[in-house]
């Protein structure tokens, strides 16, 4: 049996997305070298959300991109059935990030997999001086040696439950939420 039970609300997510924000302005003593690039899909709403309050803050406008790590992931060749076909979107990063800090966004990281795929795009399109990770929620259980530099928050779990964002860009919901779905 499982209980579904929000872990952070629209407020929350606000105040988490400006915290993160403020972070990334200090931790690069500025914004004017910043790129955001959000992971497809809800990494992309993020990362637009953070650059208008780059904007509003700073008064400054950073580009933002976007990646589709499908054709990157390590289990896309270990499909046994021809039925399954990976659905590639490509990305749209249409600024050079040579020499930039690349703030990559996603909404949950969980073994790292998703992130590494992504570098591994990134990296296809340009070279970057760095890359920065921002994630909204880190759920723990890492598979990877990954680790992100702004996060929301940290919400320990265990490998049974699933964290579900729901944005109003995407999920078209009432409002802003994190779930979890506890196993009992």
């Amino acid at each position: 049996m499982s209980k579904t039970v929000e872990i952070m609300d629209q407020q929350a997510m606000h105040r988490a997305i400006t915290r993160l924000t403020y972070e990334i302005i200090e931790k690069n003593k500025g914004i004017e070298n910043i790129v955001l690039i959000g992971i497809k899909t809800r990494g992309i709403f993020l990362a637009q959300r953070f650059a208008n309050r780059l904007q509003q803050i700073e008064g400054i406008e950073v580009p933002v991109g976007d990646v589709d790590i499908t054709l990157y992931r390590d289990d896309v060749h270990k499909s046994s059935s021809l039925e399954i076909q990976p659905s590639y979107n490509g990305h749209s990063i249409p600024f050079s990030i040579d020499g930039k800090t690349v703030v990559l966004v996603d909404d949950v990281l969980f073994t790292g997999r998703t992130v590494r795929s992504a570098m591994d795009a990134i990296m296809d399109v340009g070279r970057p001086a760095q890359i920065q990770l921002a994630v909204l929620v880190d759920r723990g259980h890492r598979e990877l040696p990954i680790r992100a530099d702004y996060v929301g928050k940290n919400i320990p779990t265990a490998q049974s439950e699933s964290v579900h964002v729901h944005l109003l860009e995407y999920d078209k919901l009432e409002q802003d939420e994190v779930l979890i779905d506890k196993t009992q």
